[in-house]
């Protein structure tokens, strides 16, 4: 079990929720939650990262509101100050770099669907703090992202039968990091949007769920030791 802390961000605080491997120290990664909030489901995915090893910090964007209506998670999500969100990102990597090693010396960036968009916007951003993102089946409309900024490689998660994320645009925006010199490899699955959220039976994925866990923590491994 993990706890909540508080951290400076760029001339404010926020808070997240911390969670450590027994040892007390490993490699650093953001898990950035879906549009719901800080739900319970975030907090089990950081410890679940922290029992494999890692210091995981999962910031609260929404001040502590969380909901399970899809209504008024989508007016969170359109309602988010992606500048305030953004100076937290980069105050919970410099929180997470001073209580965390790794062999880069830099943090990961991993999110869900929202947190999954601002994964690739914190490694665009705060590339001297992120040394590589995952991101699961990301989108935000106010996130936009530069593919020749976009250095630090990226592993991406993505459901064939998602229809809020066109292949195409996947397809596009891996070519174009690539092609700028970046390093984004996704995956696919047959499986629908937010098929990691196993509190989701409706479009939780088991087995898509697994191969995208194992094939994380290898690219984690690779990156972050």
């Amino acid at each position: 079990m993990g706890e909540i802390v508080r951290y400076p961000a760029n001339g404010h605080s926020t808070t997240g929720y911390l969670a450590k491997p027994a040892s007390g120290i490993g490699p650093g990664i953001l898990v950035i939650p879906e549009w719901w909030g800080l739900v319970d489901h975030i907090t089990a995915v950081a410890d679940r990262f922290a029992a494999a090893g890692y210091v995981a910090l999962a910031p609260d964007f929404y001040d502590g509101e969380t909901t399970q209506s899809p209504d008024a998670a989508a007016k969170l999500f359109m309602a988010l100050n992606i500048d305030r969100a953004g100076a937290d990102l980069r105050g919970g990597a410099d929180y997470l770099l001073a209580c965390s090693k790794s062999l880069s010396g830099k943090v990961g960036a991993l999110g869900f669907c929202m947190g999954g968009q601002l994964a690739l916007y914190a490694g665009m951003a705060y590339p001297d703090r992120i040394g590589c993102v995952v991101d699961f089946y990301g989108i935000h409309p106010k996130v936009p992202i530069d593919p020749a900024r976009l250095r630090v490689p990226v592993l991406g998660h993505f459901g064939t039968r998602d229809g809020s994320i066109p292949a195409a645009a996947i397809a596009d925006l891996a070519e174009a990091v690539n092609r700028a010199g970046g390093q984004f490899a996704p995956h696919y699955y047959e499986a629908d949007h937010a098929f990691f959220n196993d509190t989701r039976p409706q479009v939780y994925h088991p087995e898509a769920a697994r191969l995208a866990w194992e094939r994380t923590v290898a690219f984690l491994r690779l990156h972050l030791g």
